[in-house]
């Protein structure tokens, strides 16, 4: 997918290429290199000799590999131009219906073509031919519009003939390109394109219609892509799109509206119908028509492979069925075409606040190739450092700045993170307690300052690369689950910014999800900043806020919502959606679990005072599971009469009663701490600054002798229960000595 430069100045009229070029030439750079800073000073370009450029072009043609479901293929737009107020222009109602309809009248991919365009960097043997491809229309989940236009470097010296770089259009400027550098000179280039969206992967390797990430099993990777040490050490992998389908992953795609209604149901598409479209099988309503993620969507199988028309490819009459010669036409030959048309997309993210909020993501078309930087310096498309440090060190004509060459991580901005998921775990009691694992289907990440949606990739990688220095509102959507949003620092000093709790973001099916809310409008206190544990699971929410939050969290986890103020001052507070005891499943199909609607913090507070309340409260609640645990052992053991030797008051001892005294002992020693913590927070509510300090050292006595009875009641308690206790104790602690070492009472 292509960004689409405006054409027109904001008073109407036309501007000329040049003056669009110059405007766009720091941005375009930035954005499409993925480095902050100003644009490369590259060398000039020039046309190549047309000669030269028609040889390395019928060389260099590559054959693509497309999917099986894929309902676009590469295509003509010229017999879609109308002229429009003086111009030529391809309409996307005109093009993705005429399409289809020659598709259906010819029974095959109507007018296969490749566009190829050819530059030189002045006194360089450095030459580039680029292969524009062009579909009628995109169908993503993230963000679908009419047209497409995909591309292919391939940069090549003209001293030896060798190609030098490989550089394919990946998804958006925020995704780095798929790229490899040092190709073999005797092996056509191959592009997989990816389904429906058609970013551009490449194959190398001894599998011609497959996707190899890393080297193993005697194949090639097929990205030479720079690892990063900062975004390796946290993600462990090359950084680049890829094809999620090949690799293993589930992606869901959504159905085009227009106007409230399907696109294909529109008046003016009527060769379009719901089987014009990416297969069923793979489509959904919208993100959140399900309940939690899909995991029986198909994945990648390589359909119709095309190849120049004017050359035999013997690999791929093997590996497909059916080969398609495509026509090799100069894009000089469109450059009378001003634009590629059409009607707003729009995308829906929901945002989890306080008051439900959405943010749409949009690209209305294609933008046209030759009004964008790259056609004239396709260098600015080289998206890994590495690759751009060497071409640097062979060719004086690309330049070496520091911040495009080798440590072009130190300009990178760029956001991270990896998508998880969070489920139950079985160390905890039934319902209170998470872990996270691998996602399942790959999910879709808005920066709130770019209106254009990444996918992961690679199994839950999200990758932003190029975002401004700042404040920024980072949202995850994914099929069937709830969404996660959270805000972020960009540090102009930091190459890398890691989202979510040590770059990870657990999502939650809907099903699951328990919206938590807080909201400082009427309280006392200025909320800065929220973050929520699981008790087992650990971290999983952490975010800066304005006075108000809200998170999607798993009905079966068990939860300490912690909050800071403008004072850095500490508050805690107990969240457990489903406690022992509770009420059984009443849904009313909200998109919280069992209709229980949003878990509300009431008058957010922070100091000494809501800290020993927290206390008081996670004592209280596993005393209360304690007690539980203790009486159903009574009620189902009738072969132990409580005799044997006593372990007295401190719960010890052995015999027939040994665990169940210790399991007594625990109990009185957690109801002693509710106690102490409820008098801590008491006296912090009187503002008796002396007698909370000495109740907060009774409260940190009574953890401490809980430790103690926890060590020898761990035999008597479901293990889950014990585990549960142990990690509240060390929870618990934690809030002490931050109510201990508060400012404000």
């Amino acid at each position: 997918m292509t960004e689409d430069p405006d054409r027109r100045s904001v008073d109407g009229r036309p501007v000329d290429r040049r003056t669009v070029l110059g405007a766009l030439a720091g941005a375009g750079s930035a954005a499409v290199a993925g480095c902050s800073g100003s644009a490369p000073d590259d060398a000039a370009t020039g046309k190549l000799d047309p000669d030269r450029l028609d040889e390395l072009a019928a060389r260099f043609a590559p054959t693509l590999y497309f999917d099986s479901a894929e309902p676009w293929f590469l295509t003509d737009p010229r017999p879609y131009a109308v002229e429009e107020d003086g111009e030529t222009v391809v309409d996307g109602f005109t093009a993705f219906d005429g399409y289809h309809e020659r598709y259906e009248e010819a029974g095959e991919p109507p007018n296969p073509t490749v566009f190829y365009n050819g530059v030189r960097y002045e006194d360089s043997p450095l030459a580039v031919v680029q292969f524009w491809l062009y579909s009628a229309f995109d169908q993503f989940t993230a963000n679908f519009h009419w047209h497409d236009w995909e591309v292919l470097h391939v940069f090549v010296d003209l001293d030896t003939g060798d190609p030098q770089l490989y550089v394919a259009s990946s998804h958006s400027r925020s995704v780095p390109n798929n790229e490899f550098l040092d190709p073999d000179p005797d092996t056509v280039p191959r592009i997989l394109p990816e389904l429906g969206s058609h970013s551009s992967t490449l194959s190398v390797n001894d599998d011609p219609d497959r996707f190899q990430r890393v080297g193993e099993d005697g194949l090639l990777a097929d990205i030479t892509n720079t690892t990063i040490d900062t975004v390796e050490d946290l993600l462990g992998i090359p950084i680049a799109y890829g094809l999620p389908r090949d690799e293993g992953m589930r992606l869901p795609f959504v159905v085009p509206d227009y106007e409230g209604e399907p696109l294909y149901e529109h008046p003016d598409l009527p060769s379009v119908t719901a089987e014009s479209l990416v297969d069923g099988a793979l489509t959904i309503r919208s993100l959140d028509a399900l309940r939690s993620p899909p995991t029986d969507l198909p994945l990648r199988e390589t359909g119709l492979a095309f190849r120049h028309a004017d050359r035999e490819d013997a690999l791929a009459d093997e590996v497909v069925d059916e080969v398609v010669g495509y026509e090799l036409v100069e894009s000089a030959e469109l450059e009378d075409i001003a634009a590629f048309t059409g009607p707003q997309l729009s995308f829906e993210f929901a945002v989890p606040e306080v008051v439900e909020d959405a943010v749409a993501s949009h690209i209305t078309t294609t933008g046209v190739p030759w009004e964008q930087p790259r056609y004239e310096n396709p260098a600015l498309d080289v998206t890994a450092g590495n690759h751009r440090a060497e071409l640097a060190e062979r060719y004086d004509a690309i330049a070496g700045d520091e911040a495009f060459g080798a440590d072009v991580a130190e300009g990178l901005d760029a956001v991270v993170a990896r998508v998880s998921r969070a489920t139950e775990t079985d160390d905890a009691p039934d319902g209170e307690g998470l872990t996270t694992t691998d996602a399942v289907t790959e999910s879709f990440v808005l920066i709130e300052s770019d209106p254009e949606a990444v996918p992961t990739f690679a199994g839950g990688v999200a990758v932003a690369s190029g975002v401004p220095g700042g404040d920024h509102r980072l949202t995850v959507n994914g099929a069937g689950q709830a969404p996660h949003s959270e805000e972020l620092t960009v540090s102009a000093d930091e190459s890398v910014t890691a989202a979510g709790v040590d770059g990870e973001i657990p999502l939650v099916a809907r099903e699951n999800a328990r919206k938590v809310e807080l909201d400082d409008s009427e309280s006392d206190v200025d909320l800065t900043r929220t973050a929520v544990e699981d008790d087992f699971a650990g971290g999983i929410y952490d975010s800066a806020i304005d006075g108000s939050d809200a998170v999607y969290v798993h009905a079966g986890g068990a939860y300490t919502t912690e909050v800071r103020d403008a004072d850095d001052e500490v508050g805690a507070y107990r969240v457990n959606p489903d406690p022992p005891g509770a009420d059984g499943d009443d849904s009313d199909g909200s998109d919280d679990a069992d209709g229980k609607g949003p878990i509300r913090i009431e008058r957010p507070e922070t100091g000494a005072a809501p800290l020993a309340g927290y206390v008081a409260d996670v004592a209280e609640e596993t005393r209360a599971a304690v007690a539980t645990a203790a009486a159903e052992s009574d009620d189902g053991d009738d072969t132990e009469d409580g005799g044997g030797t006593s372990g007295g008051s401190d719960g010890g001892g052995s015999g027939g009663g040994g665990a169940e005294n210790a399991v007594n002992g625990l109990e009185r020693a957690l109801a002693a701490a509710v106690e102490a913590a409820e008098r801590a927070e008491e006296r912090a509510r009187e503002g008796d600054g002396e007698g909370t300090e000495r109740q907060l050292g009774n409260v940190a006595d009574r953890i401490a002798r809980i430790e103690e009875r926890l060590a020898a009641a761990r035999d008597g308690l479901p293990p889950g229960l014990a585990n549960a206790t142990r990690k509240r104790v060390k929870q618990a602690t934690k809030r002490v000595e931050q109510a201990q070492n508060a400012e404000k009472l």
